[in-house]
């Protein structure tokens, strides 16, 4: 295995992380013995190499991010098992971390990965506007050129019509399929316009773009002044006086700490999901709700529906609403994931959740996840991944680090997963809170404060980023601004595959870091990645395959259900 030889070691680095984010835990509401008990984890690799070509300490982040995560279960368990309260013990391997913030890459079913052209005859087609299996319309949420010289990510989100005619283009070219000549057709258009008239005309039709920034400018933004005086994520109690509630009685001797713990979904893609699949790692029922009439990227349902139920409700008829506030009633933790405010038009914001608990006498947790972060100028614009790149300076940054004057969307949805990782230690800080001292509580998660967090910790030195330049092979050099992320993506997976090939597969072929399933909802098998923490004395695995949206009923009584799904190997 080749990589980074000098003094610098992601294992120690991971270390300084946690030990960073240990001392913003009054601000993060975390467990006093979090703090106490961080000499408790320890951090391994086989390698103590950096993996990922990128100049922020991604892996090292992700690594302290599930430490603290695994700290917060710790307490967890101390709570519900009611044992004497101990230091237990947390195991962060670096290559499980390195898995983690590229699991969608990682994930296949029938043997086939995302990239992989066949893979759409095995998926359930939710891409309900062709905005991702079709290229050009596909290609409306990228990075182009603008007619002054700036950088501007237009993204038309899973609908792509609004955005392309936002430009001057048809929502549909059948004719046109040669990628580069759809990159040229439409950067042709971005690039009649200056950045500050794209702006304008994406505010007007509320999409999802945003200019590229570089992080300097960004922090003289408005926005950037207030969100970088921000921690990372927040923990806050909603009101209403309500007593402690106790976890739910263990079966069977489960040391499951999340057993019994009733979670609804509504988010879509993957930093929303991600929360609740981790959550279902630690035992909890996550229904994940979608409704029938939105679409959905097929095969991110793959790995991000593991462990999960899944049903379609639409809460825009009476039927739906009637169905949902039944699973209301009895809710643990609600996560939010979708444009900022679209449930509280519904009537199903934290405020209005806090009063349906202070009536049931049971605090709830409410989880909201999104781009911008919840304070500032930019708080309601909607976002994804790429656009909090894009905003924060990553893209300029990873840019940069190529040896370009130009940003680039890094490979893989890397901040999609932290963000995912930090709304779950919120949801499981919340629990925490509500078993010891009562209430209900709202945490807030977002891919900005993730992203804002990376420079918070640093990248690379100067050095560190030469050599780690040195060590790439030519194609990943070949990559420009406007190629599309799975573009970007597919050739970093394809040089780290040559470069680490014993990170993918030992002797026999298989992962140290994925198992495989039998799914019946997909009639096939599937092969996901596992979870990373490993905390002494709890047992955070899961307990189904993963399905596709809309597969079962909206009920919380089909959890009882014996499952047929089985694990191939792990």
């Amino acid at each position: 295995m080749s990589g980074i030889k000098s003094n610098y070691s992601p294992v120690r680095e991971a270390e300084r992380i946690l030990g960073l984010l240990c001392q913003q835990a009054e601000n993060l509401r975390l467990p006093t013995a979090v703090v106490n008990n961080q000499d408790a984890v320890t951090f391994h690799s086989t390698a103590d190499t950096i993996y990922f070509p990128i100049p922020f300490k991604e892996t090292e982040t992700l690594a302290a991010l599930k430490a603290v995560e695994g700290l917060v279960a710790g307490e967890i368990a101390n709570l519900r098992y009611g044992e004497k309260p101990r230091k237990r013990t947390v195991k962060v391997s670096l290559e499980a971390a390195t898995y983690f913030g590229c699991q969608a890459y990682m994930a296949k079913v029938s043997g086939l990965g995302k990239l992989d052209p066949g893979v759409r005859s095995k998926l359930r087609d939710t891409d309900l506007l062709a905005a991702q299996s079709n290229m050009y319309r596909r290609m409306s949420a990228n990075l182009y050129r603008t007619k002054d010289g700036k950088f501007f990510h237009i993204h038309g989100s899973l609908e792509a019509t609004t955005t392309l005619n936002m430009i001057g283009l048809e929502g549909h070219r059948p004719d046109l399929t040669d990628y580069q000549k759809i990159i040229k057709t439409i950067e042709d258009r971005v690039e009649s316009f200056t950045a500050a008239e794209l702006e304008k005309m994406n505010a007007e039709k509320r999409q999802a773009g945003v200019t590229a920034y570089k992080h300097e400018d960004f922090v003289k933004t408005p926005h950037g002044q207030l969100n970088t005086q921000e921690p990372p994520w927040s923990v806050t109690q909603l009101q209403g006086n309500i007593p402690s509630t106790e976890f739910p009685a263990s079966r069977n001797g489960s040391r499951k700490i999340l057993e019994g713990i009733k979670v609804l979904e509504l988010c879509r893609i993957i930093a929303g999901p991600t929360i609740t699949r981790i959550l279902a790692e630690y035992g909890a029922n996550v229904l994940k709700i979608t409704s029938p009439n939105l679409s959905d990227v097929p095969f991110f349902q793959v790995d991000g529906n593991m462990g999960k139920h899944a049903a379609d409700l639409d809460l825009k008829t009476a039927e739906g609403r009637r169905k949902f506030e039944k699973l209301l009633a009895d809710v643990d933790v609600f996560v939010d994931g979708y444009r900022p405010g679209a449930l509280e038009k519904l009537g199903y914001g934290p405020d209005k959740l806090a009063e349906l608990a202070e009536k049931r006498g049971k605090g709830i947790i409410y989880v909201n996840e999104n781009c911008f972060g919840y304070k500032g100028e930019w708080a309601g614009r909607p976002g994804w991944q790429q656009i909090a790149d894009c905003v924060t300076g990553i893209a300029w940054a990873q840019g940069q680090f190529m040896g370009l004057d130009t940003p680039v969307v890094p490979p893989f949805p890397i901040s999609d997963y932290g963000t995912g990782c930090m709304g779950a230690i919120a949801a499981l800080t919340g629990l925490y809170h509500r078993a010891k001292t009562g209430g209900s509580y709202h945490c807030k998660a977002s891919l900005m404060h993730y992203d804002l967090l990376l420079f918070a910790v640093g990248q690379y030195s100067a050095d560190l980023q030469e050599k780690l330049r040195n060590e790439q092979l030519p194609e990943f050099f070949d990559l420009r601004h406007h190629d599309s992320v799975d573009r970007i993506s597919a050739t970093t997976l394809g040089v780290l595959r040559k470069r680490f090939p014993d990170l993918f597969s030992v002797a026999d072929g298989s992962s140290l870091n994925t198992e495989k399933w039998f799914s019946t909802k997909y009639n096939a098998e599937i092969e996901v990645v596992k979870p990373v923490a490993q905390i002494e004395g709890v047992e955070n695995g899961f307990v189904r395959a993963s399905r596709p949206n809309g597969s079962d009923q909206a009920s919380w009584d089909g959890f009882g259900l014996e499952e047929s799904d089985y694990q191939v190997s792990s």
